[in-house]
């Protein structure tokens, strides 16, 4: 499985990608986020699904950037050249991968900034080809195993968030993921976006390098139920004190 998590603030875009493949019984690490940038041209892409067709189609996409880079003067244009590679891809292998009892599932999310477009953008690609464009009242994006990270992102993320305070939910989120599923790990890789700077930052972290903020808030979480009010529980614990 896969936590990819696309971030849309007014300030930016945060990305965060898990490293961790699982093949059967095999694991290892792998990059999930590609990113391409060339002068006013800022775009990075972050997959999950089958691997063989994720590094196909992302393969297809380099090869129409390097011919049609200068053409794409907004981002839902690269998106859209993206979104035909996936197609074909799905032409090509639908029928040997449904043979081997197998689904084609590629989703991917795309952000960044052309330089028509007049701030940063963010999308989501579905196997179909067809796109959904991020806004500002649900400012994320999470494919693969999304389900443990979204209470905490639905909870605390607004528009209007910082990018700082952007890549601390998102880490949460992830660390969120990673202790409820174990097809979720670190490595992670990171991407930074500022808005009109037409340049992607990428870090990588490590376990060692930020678990001790993991084990942080755990203790913080473990503080917070034990303060939260008892008196709602009344009526339940009178009745057992009835019967008791």
């Amino acid at each position: 499985m896969t936590y990819c998590l696309g971030i849309k603030v007014a300030s930016g875009l945060v990305a965060i990608a898990d490293t961790r493949l699982t093949s059967g019984t095999e694991v290892s690490t792998n990059k999930k986020v590609s990113v391409y940038q060339s002068k006013k041209h800022s775009i990075f892409v972050m997959t999950s699904g089958l691997r063989s067709v994720r590094d196909k189609a992302i393969t297809y996409f380099k090869e129409v950037l390097e011919e049609r880079d200068a053409s794409f003067n907004k981002l839902y244009k690269a998106v859209n050249a993206l979104g035909e590679q996936v197609r074909r891809v799905a032409e090509e292998d639908r029928q040997s991968l449904n043979a081997a009892g197998l689904s084609f599932n590629l989703f991917a999310i795309v952000g960044g900034q052309l330089e028509n477009d007049t701030e940063h953008k963010l999308f989501l690609l579905y196997p179909e080809g067809n796109w959904v464009e991020v806004g500002d009242g649900s400012p994320f994006i999470i494919i693969g195993n999304s389900g443990y990270g979204k209470p905490l992102l639905y909870r605390s993320l607004r528009f209007d968030s910082s990018m700082q305070d952007a890549l601390k939910i998102g880490f949460l989120s992830f660390d969120s993921t990673r202790v409820s599923s174990n097809d979720v790990d670190y490595p992670i890789d990171v991407i930074m976006y500022e808005k009109d700077s037409f340049q992607i930052i990428e870090h990588r972290f490590e376990k060692d390098d930020l678990d001790y903020v993991g084990k942080q808030w755990s203790a913080l979480l473990s503080n917070s139920v034990q303060k939260l009010p008892m008196e709602w529980m009344d009526p339940v614990f009178n009745k057992i004190e009835e019967t008791s």
